[in-house]
């Protein structure tokens, strides 16, 4: 693999995912937590409790030479409510996370906000509601100060189209509102802005490097007509491009404008706002890119109808939205047990499509790319080759755009260890490391020990 100096292999993971203590050690609420008690399908404590299994998993790091990992703050582990009272006892617990990660020569990479809102805010509105913008803006000041001697690299946000998609259009997460364009519209920008405003008060005063993580799937038409081309359009000017002008050019283009008005006649921007987001978009250090899937899209007149194939049961899942388009599978194309088409080709497109369209070179980290799997322990041996031939394939076209001059400056599999999955719970598992949930004892995947060689070799 040709590949820069500075290139990175990773593992990723988030607090409410892995950390457990969800409502001990002085942390705040997350709307998930009465969520899911409500639902009583499954908890997300002790997950993979790395609260206080955290030096493990770091020495796994060392020991299969993972060189960073991915961790995110847990919000209201600091600021219970949201702002104001600050629990301490959450912000040493990270001081003594960010120690353990360079004890074992393991980069920290870490995001502010990942899913998990604290309560009191998500409550009033999240991000609908200005409030939680500058309780966000006053958390990451708080961050920035407080770890800036342990935290070299930031990221604001981690996917805000499937945060604005899942709370407002699937309902899959809370407040599981369905079918509201305008809200996940609202959502996005006022995110958007919440993470310029952030990333500019940063480059005034620090010295380390931060950027954005969007989740970026890859929108094809199903079929070569003017239907399905439109269609398609639509959803990849939604849940990309929306987002990729914003983050990369501040401006939004009149293309994307039009579209956006058309699924939502009230959204307008304030000039003032654009304004950040261009400063903005020129002091980023990098972007990560989530990707794990892409879409084919047909062209869609009926109702509304979405079904989410949360337990594995393949062959379930409907994505359709009217005057956008639906989601087809093609039938050559593999998916997982999940409906995830896996397509590596949509990756290689996507960030040559970030280079092209946006001009956009300073580089781009792989911040999340796995695959959900169910994993059998046999005998004490997991072999988990499918995922191995997930990862591969897309190493594969990350080395091709590399060739052809794009900056893939890191890669992170998801996920570092086995962890509670939002809509999936424990079934769905993608991490290097097994974990045993009842004892959380961890045991190297075959992936693991593949993944060991490919970042010492440099072969895939």
């Amino acid at each position: 693999m040709k590949l820069s100096k500075d290139f990175v292999f990773g593992g990723a993971t988030a607090a409410y995912q892995c950390e457990g203590s969800c409502l001990s050690h002085g942390k705040g609420k997350v709307a998930w937590d009465d969520y899911l008690s409500s639902q009583g399908r499954f908890s997300p404590e002790p997950a993979s409790d790395f609260y206080h299994m955290y030096p493990v998993d770091l020495k796994l790091c060392q020991q299969f030479s993972i060189q960073a990992i991915r961790i995110s703050i847990a919000w209201s582990r600091i600021f219970p409510e949201g702002k104001g009272q600050i629990n301490h006892e959450g912000v040493d617990f990270y001081h003594h996370l960010f120690q353990e990660c360079h004890k074992n020569n393991v980069e920290p990479y870490v995001t502010l906000h990942h899913f998990d809102t604290p309560d009191a805010l998500h409550k009033n509105g999240d991000f609908l509601n200005q409030e939680t913008i500058d309780a966000y803006v006053e958390y990451a000041k708080f961050c920035f100060e407080e770890y800036q001697d342990e935290v070299t690299y930031w990221f604001t946000f981690n996917e805000v189209w499937p945060i604005a998609c899942n709370q407002y259009i699937s309902g899959t997460f809370p407040p599981c509102i369905q079918y509201d364009i305008s809200k996940a519209i609202t959502s996005m920008y006022n995110m958007m802005i919440a993470h310029s405003l952030v990333v500019n008060i940063y480059k005034e005063k620090y010295n380390g490097h931060i950027g954005i993580i969007h989740s970026l799937e890859t929108k094809y038409p199903y079929d070569d007509n003017i239907n399905d081309k439109e269609a398609c359009h639509k959803e990849d000017v939604l849940a990309n491009q929306f987002l990729l002008d914003m983050t990369l050019q501040g401006n939004i283009s009149d293309d994307t404008y039009h579209i956006i008005h058309q699924l939502d006649n009230t959204f307008n921007y304030d000039p003032q706002d654009i304004e950040m987001m261009i400063q903005a978009s020129h002091k980023i250090d990098y972007l990560g890119v989530n990707y794990y899937q892409s879409h084919f899209i047909k062209a869609y007149d009926g109702e509304n109808q979405i079904h989410h194939n949360g337990t594995g049961e393949k062959g379930t899942n409907v994505f359709r939205l009217k005057n956008i388009g639906e989601r087809a599978f093609k039938a050559d194309i593999p998916t997982t047990d999940w409906d995830w088409m896996i397509y590596p080709k949509g990756l290689y497109d996507m960030v040559k499509r970030i280079s092209q369209q946006y001009h956009f070179n300073k580089g781009i980290y792989i911040t999340e790319n796995g695959m959900g799997y169910k994993d059998d322990f046999v005998d004490g041996i997991i072999d988990d080759t499918p995922r191995i031939d997930y990862i591969k394939q897309h190493l594969e076209v990350l080395q091709q755009a590399i060739n052809e001059g794009i900056n893939i400056k890191g890669y992170f599999v998801w996920s570092l260890m086995d962890m509670f999955s939002w809509s999936n719970g424990y079934n769905k598992r993608y991490g290097l490391f097994y974990v045993d949930f009842n004892t959380q004892k961890r045991y190297p995947k075959a992936s693991a020990y593949w993944y060991k060689r490919v970042i010492e070799t440099k072969e895939v």
